[in-house]
């Protein structure tokens, strides 16, 4: 065993020493290591509950036979840290989390490990550092956040944000504005739609890492806690199998998670995460793949922002194994692939239907003919870009219009809650990617404030930062290369026409190639936006989004 290296053998009294003092006895020295990576922190809505599952994990690991060592992660509440400075974090604390992983599992030899993530980054970063590890690994999340009600409506932390817009223009009264804020959170869980954190922790089921129910089940289900349960009793199995996680994370593995990705029509930013943990893996994925994925899986279920339904719904009607089910009805799938329950991925989903077709539509009869997601690209996104297609009006699939152009998302927001943008117009928010911003920001707050005075029917945005996953409309992120790079998009000006194509997959201005370079040619780097610090190293290190603006 790994641990080996730090409990075995007369050099290694000391080590011993130093573990007693932790708790441990003789007996525990012959049993495996299991770290318990415990993403709990009473800020963040999605983590506040982890003691409680750590605390069935690390009781199952000992009745299994073997050492649950517990160490706290860092986390990023992105809902919080929207709209103001705290969001340039959040991306970057991704690598930090994958770093302490990295880090907490070197030095100390764990054998295996748990992961209790939940919210954003916090699950990706979790992964990316057990890949470095490559031990066994389950990933078990938090569980999603009951849907909040007002009024006989349905409600989630996407309602707050586009009441916002609504009380801007004075559509409705503050006590309203009031009420929707109180009500749409209710307690525990991921916020409730299929953004950021439920995307990622649905995809960890078809990845295979995760236990089924790990996207769906409600944070304030007693089948949460066991879940946790049974995943103390497996990581303990996986350690007599050696079954590690890169022997679970083959390329059909991804495959499997982009299918189920435009079934679900998961977050935007799956396509940046998706991307860096196939990195830390060995295996490369394209936005070109995306496309390649999306024009052969239908979009299957419309869980907000798309639609009217939530992950209490998904978990109702069947959960992720009964969407894999149903997209198995289309030989989509690659079926033997191993995961952490010990069976191949199909034996996970063979008896799990769908229960209600009008939240995981029949694959005959499905939301979109296409999946959740596009990767665009032209002459101002040479690299590509990504919107979430399943979630724009029909009549924006198709757009040209006049650029207006603003260098940072606060100037973008100053400008749509001033009445300044029109219908027709095409917002272009810039020097926001992963070296410009630098961390490329969520822009939730533009997004749906735009949603919130009814114009996401009317006027696109286009960045190279990046979308909340509780994002609607025509909003088009990921511009590569981004603008600090040098990319197009630095290049634009008031009144350049955007031409954005979803269904034909292209993103162009209608610029000619000479006037571009003209452009190029008077273009001026502009200083860092943050000089000291963390934020500044990332900025230097991190790659475009494209390549999942991991740090090289």
């Amino acid at each position: 065993m790994h641990s080996d290296n730090v409990k075995q053998g007369p050099a290694r009294a000391a080590h011993r020493a130093l573990l007693r003092a932790a708790g441990l006895q003789d007996g525990d020295f012959q049993k495996p290591f299991i770290g318990v990576a415990n993403a709990y922190t009473n800020i963040i809505p999605g983590h506040v509950h982890l003691n409680e599952l750590a605390a069935a994990v690390k009781e199952e690991i000992v009745k299994a036979g073997g050492v649950p060592l517990e160490f706290g992660m860092i986390g990023v509440c992105d809902g919080i840290a929207m709209g103001h400075e705290g969001m340039k974090y959040s991306l970057g604390s991704r690598e930090l989390i994958a770093d302490s992983v990295e880090t907490m599992g070197k030095a100390h030899c764990f054998d295996a490990i748990v992961l209790l993530p939940n919210c954003d980054k916090i699950v990706p970063g979790m992964i990316m550092g057990a890949c470095r590890l490559n031990i066994p690994t389950i990933v078990l999340s938090g569980g999603p956040m009951l849907t909040g009600e007002h009024g006989g409506q349905k409600l989630d932390l996407n309602s707050v944000f586009e009441a916002v817009g609504k009380f801007n223009q004075g559509l409705i009264s503050a006590q309203e504005f009031h009420a929707i804020e109180c009500a749409a959170c209710p307690g525990p869980g991921s916020c409730s739609g299929m953004f950021t954190a439920n995307s990622m922790n649905c995809l960890c089921e078809a990845l295979g890492l995760a236990l089924p129910g790990n996207g769906t089940v409600p944070a304030v289900s007693p089948r949460r806690v066991e879940l946790a349960r049974q995943a103390g009793k497996q990581i303990v199995s996986l350690v007599k199998k050696d079954l590690k996680i890169r022997d679970i994370l083959k390329k059909e593995a991804f495959d499997n998670a982009l299918a189920l990705d435009m079934a679900l029509g998961c977050s935007t930013n799956s396509a940046l995460h998706l991307p860096a943990i196939a990195y830390e893996a060995g295996v490369e994925i394209t936005l070109h793949l995306i496309n390649e994925v999306s024009e052969k899986v239908a979009h299957l279920c419309n869980i907000a922002p798309a639609g009217p339904d939530h992950l209490e719904d998904l978990d109702r009607a069947g959960g992720v194994m009964a969407v894999l089910n149903e997209l198995d009805k289309k030989n989509i799938l690659h079926k033997d692939l191993l995961t952490v329950t010990g069976q191949t991925i199909a034996e996970n989903y063979q008896d799990r239907p769908a229960l209600d077709h009008k939240v995981i539509a029949p694959i005959d009869k499905p939301y979109h003919e296409q999946g959740g997601l596009a990767a665009l690209f032209g002459n101002i996104a040479r690299d590509g870009a990504v919107v979430k297609q399943s979630a724009v009006a029909p009549e924006m699939l198709r757009h040209s219009g006049p650029a207006r152009v603003f260098d940072s998302e606060d100037a973008a927001y100053q400008a749509i809650t001033g009445g300044k943008i029109k219908k027709g117009d095409v917002v272009v928010i810039r020097y926001e990617g992963p070296k410009g911003g630098p961390g490329m920001r969520e822009m939730l707050l533009p997004t749906s404030t735009i949603a919130g005075m009814g114009l996401d029917k009317d006027v696109a945005l286009i960045t190279d930062g990046r979308f909340s996953g509780a994002t609607r409309g025509a909003s088009i992120g990921h511009i590569s290369p981004e603008a600090m790079a040098g990319g197009e998009i630095a290049l634009l000006k008031d009144g350049d026409i955007i031409e954005i194509d979803i269904p034909g997959k292209t993103l162009n201005a209608r610029i000619s190639a000479a006037e571009m370079e003209k452009r190029r040619q008077a273009w001026q780097k502009p200083e860092p936006k943050i000089k000291t610090g963390y934020m500044a190293r990332y900025a230097k290190l991190v790659t475009s989004a494209n390549l999942g603006a991991v740090v090289q």
